[in-house]
């Protein structure tokens, strides 16, 4: 049910971004979806692959400092309030978002947004028993692989 999410600490400055990005072209390992935030002197690029073990080996070996994080891929509808309903449900359960993004490929006309929570295990228990689906992994990175 849980995605491996890497984050990398990068200079923010020209080019630092391009060099992950670059390793993982040469290595043929292709990221599924990306977030950036940017500090003034830094930033954190967050990156979702299907090898993920691979990426990370690959970037440490360069000298990145690598995290992994499990994250939540939820299906949210997509219309105005879909979102909220979503939120509503893990306010109430006490279960806070520390951080989300989204991919840009819909799953049977659905959005499917990508969230860090404080506690995922409890996030994907409280998701389940609302009735809102959390995408299988596996089967949300195969779909997306194409």
């Amino acid at each position: 049910m849980k995605l491996k999410q890497l984050s990398l600490f990068l200079e923010n400055q020209p080019g630092a971004l391009s060099r992950p990005v670059q390793l993982l072209a040469k290595a043929r390992l292709n990221i599924l979806t990306l977030s950036i935030a940017d500090a003034s002197q830094f930033g954190i690029l967050r990156l979702i692959l299907r090898d993920w073990p691979k990426a990370k080996k690959l970037l440490e070996q360069e000298g990145f400092v690598v995290k992994v994080t499990d994250m939540v891929a939820v299906e949210v509808a997509d219309r105005p309030g879909g979102l909220a309903e979503i939120l509503n449900v893990l306010e109430k359960a006490g279960i806070n978002v520390e951080f989300m993004y989204a991919f840009t490929e819909k799953r049977q006309g659905r959005a499917v947004l990508i969230f860090r929570f404080d506690d995922p295990d409890n996030a994907i228990r409280v998701l389940g028993k609302a009735r809102i689906n959390v995408v299988d992994s596996g089967e949300l990175l195969k779909q997306l692989e194409g």
